[in-house]
C-alpha cells in the first residue's frame, strides 16, 4: 500500500477514463479494470462518484467485499460541500463517506472564473467549501486529496487565488494538492513554469492532472514531476473525455525507465502490456498499436537499415529492452526488407536460417514483387513463415494439389442464403471432391477444403476460423480493384494471421485459406496419419 513518503501514481480509468466517448463499464466490468489496474501497483485507484451514479454506489458496495487489492488503495470522488449548505447536511458528502473507502478525492473550483459564474458564489465561500469538507472527511478518518479544476486556466487570470485554495486545503488536513489541466490547453514548458512558482509558495505534496487536448498529456505530467509534484494521475491507455487523459501506462514507463523513478514495484512492470490490452477489450475497444511502450507496434522495425543495426545489438534502434514493460521486439517484413530483416524474422519465428544466404536473396527478393501486387506480411506471420520454409532444403511439401474449387451463392425467395463450395483436390496421389455449405463462400470453401482434407491430416478438425478481414486495395472503378484479406485461425490453443491477395475476394480468401491450414499442419506435425 502507498504511504505518505512514496511517489503517488493514480489511475482515474474508472471515473474520468470512463468519460470517454463509447464507454460503458458495467460493474463487474469495474470491479475487473480495478484488479487490473491493482496488478500494475498503482497506488491509488479513483472507482467512480458513489451518489451521483448509482452504478458508482453500487460498485464500492461490492468492491467492500469482492476487492482484495494487493497494491493499491481505492479512492471516492467527490465535490466539496454546496455553497450555503452545511457539510454534515450536503446529501452528496454523505454518499462520498458511505463508499468507506480509506481515500477520498474531492473536486474544487481553483479559477476565480468559475467560482463567480458557475457556482455563482464568493471566493470566500468557496475556500470555506475546500475548508469544511476538507476537515469533515479528515475527522472522519479519511485520507483527502484536492483536485484543483481549472487551475492552470485560472493562474493565468489569478496566480494567487488557486494557491489560496491549496493552502486551504492543506490547513484543513488534505495530503495532495492536485493542480488540473482540466482543458487541456496547457504545453511543457507552461506546466513547468507553473508548478515552479507553486512550489516555491505551498509546502504540501502537490499533484498533476492532465487532459490530452494539444497531446501533451503525458509530457505535462512529466514537465510537473521534474517541477516538483510527487502525484501524478493518468488513465489507462489515455482514455477519457474529448481527446483523453495521460496515459498510465505511458507515465509509469516513462517515470520508471526515463526518470529513473521507483513508482511501481519492479515486479509490476512487466505487467503493463497485458494489462493495458485487458483493459482495452473491457472497454471494446481494439489496442493501439502504436500506443507507447505497450503497443504491439511499439518496438516493431520495418526499414532494412534498422534491421541491420539490430541484428548486431538490440539496443542500437530500441530505446529500452521491451521485455521490461511486458513487450517484444518484432521484424516487420516488407518491401524495405533486406537480408538483415529476413534474418531476424527467421530467428524470431524459429526458422534456422544459419548458411541459407541463398534462400534468404530469394525471399528477400520475393517479398518485393508481391508486396508491388497489394501482399503484405507485417500481419501475416504465418504466410511468410511458409515462404521462407518453402525456400530451404527441408521444405515442408503441399498438402494437396489443386485440380478446381467451385463456389455459389443461392438467394431463394424467403431471403434465405445458401452459399455452397465444391473442391477437388489430389493428396498423396488420390482424388477427393468435397462440397460443402457455409454462411458464406468462404466459409463454404474453408469447410470443404477441411473436408476434403481432414483423413490425411486429422489435426485440422481442430482448426477454425476466428476473425476475417478485406481490404480494398488499387480501386480502379466499379467494383475492379484488388483484395487483400487477412484471415485469423486458431485451434484452440494458438493463432495466427495468413494474407492472400487477388482481383477475385473469393480466390484471395483461398490464398489466405490454404496458408491457414499449412501453418496448422506445419505446428502440430505428428498428428498426421
Amino acid at each position: 500500500m502507498a504511504t505518505d513518503t512514496d511517489f503517488h501514481v493514480f489511475d482515474t480509468t474508472l471515473r474520468d477514463g470512463a468519460q470517454r466517448e463509447g464507454v460503458s463499464y458495467s460493474v463487474a466490468d469495474k470491479l475487473a479494470v480495478a484488479r487490473l489496474l491493482d496488478e500494475i501497483g498503482v497506488g491509488f485507484i479513483e472507482g467512480g462518484w458513489p451518489g451521483a451514479l448509482p452504478k458508482d454506489t453500487e460498485f464500492f458496495a461490492r468492491a467492500r467485499t469482492e476487492l482484495k487489492l494487493q497494491h493499491a488503495q481505492l479512492v471516492a470522488f467527490g465535490a466539496t460541500r454546496k455553497a450555503g449548505v452545511q457539510v454534515e447536511d450536503d446529501p452528496q458528502v454523505r454518499a462520498l463517506l458511505d463508499a468507506e473507502t480509506p481515500v477520498v478525492c474531492l473536486v474544487a473550483k481553483s479559477d476565480v472564473r468559475h467560482v463567480r459564474d458557475a457556482l455563482r458564489t464568493t471566493l470566500e465561500e468557496n475556500l470555506a467549501m475546500v475548508t469544511d469538507t476538507v476537515s469533515f472527511f479528515v475527522a472522519h478518518g479519511r485520507r483527502v486529496f484536492l483536485d484543483c479544476e481549472h487551475f492552470f486556466d485560472g493562474y493565468l487570470h489569478d496566480p494567487d487565488y488557486g494557491v489560496q485554495v491549496l493552502e486551504a486545503a492543506f490547513a484543513a488536513g488534505a495530503e495532495v494538492g492536485v493542480m488540473c489541466d482540466t482543458n487541456g490547453g496547457m504545453l511543457p514548458m507552461g506546466v513547468g513554469r507553473v508548478v515552479a512558482d507553486v512550489r516555491s509558495r505551498v509546502s504540501g505534496r502537490l499533484g498533476i492532472h492532465c487532459q490530452d487536448d494539444t497531446g501533451c498529456a503525458v509530457a505535462n505530467s512529466l514537465a510537473a514531476v521534474e517541477a516538483g509534484v510527487t502525484h501524478v494521475q493518468g488513465t489507462a491507455n489515455g482514455y477519457g473525455e474529448r481527446a483523453g487523459n495521460a496515459d498510465t501506462f505511458a507515465l509509469i514507463g516513462n517515470l520508471v525507465t526515463k526518470m529513473g523513478l521507483p513508482v511501481v514495484p519492479a515486479e509490476c512492470l512487466p505487467e503493463l502490456q497485458r494489462v493495458s490490452h485487458a483493459i482495452a477489450e473491457l472497454a471494446n475497444i481494439a489496442p493501439d498499436d502504436h500506443q507507447p511502450f505497450v503497443g504491439a507496434s511499439a518496438f516493431a522495425h520495418k526499414a532494412g537499415l534498422h534491421a541491420s543495426a539490430i541484428k548486431v545489438s538490440p539496443e542500437l534502434y530500441n530505446h529500452l529492452d521491451p521485455s521490461v514493460v511486458g513487450n517484444d521486439m518484432r521484424i516487420l517484413v516488407t518491401e524495405m526488407a533486406g537480408r538483415a530483416s529476413v534474418e531476424l524474422k527467421g530467428r524470431e519465428l524459429g526458422v534456422d536460417l544459419a548458411g541459407q544466404g541463398d534462400a534468404i536473396g530469394r525471399v528477400v527478393d520475393q517479398v518485393k514483387v508481391l508486396e508491388a501486387d497489394g501482399w503484405s506480411f507485417e500481419a501475416a506471420d504465418a504466410s511468410f513463415e511458409l515462404m521462407l520454409r518453402a525456400q530451404l532444403p527441408d521444405a515442408p511439401r503441399p498438402l494437396f494439389e489443386l485440380e478446381s474449387y467451385k463456389t455459389s451463392v443461392e438467394h431463394w425467395g424467403n431471403g434465405v442464403v445458401v452459399s455452397e463450395a465444391t473442391v477437388k483436390v489430389h493428396v498423396d496421389g488420390e482424388r477427393m471432391i468435397s462440397t460443402a455449405e457455409g454462411n458464406g463462400p468462404v466459409n463454404a470453401l474453408d469447410n470443404a477444403l477441411r473436408q476434403a482434407l481432414v483423413g490425411r491430416y486429422p489435426q485440422l478438425s481442430q482448426v477454425s476460423l476466428a476473425d476475417y478481414k478485406v481490404r480494398i486495395l488499387g480501386w480502379k472503378g466499379g467494383t475492379s480493384a484488388t483484395t487483400r484479406v487477412l484471415i485469423d485461425t486458431t485451434d484452440g490453443v494458438g493463432e495466427w494471421t495468413t494474407v492472400g491477395v487477388h482481383a477475385n475476394i473469393v480466390e484471395a480468401s483461398w490464398h489466405a485459406l490454404v496458408d491457414a491450414l499449412a501453418y496448422a499442419v506445419l505446428r502440430h506435425p505428428d498428428a498426421q496419419d
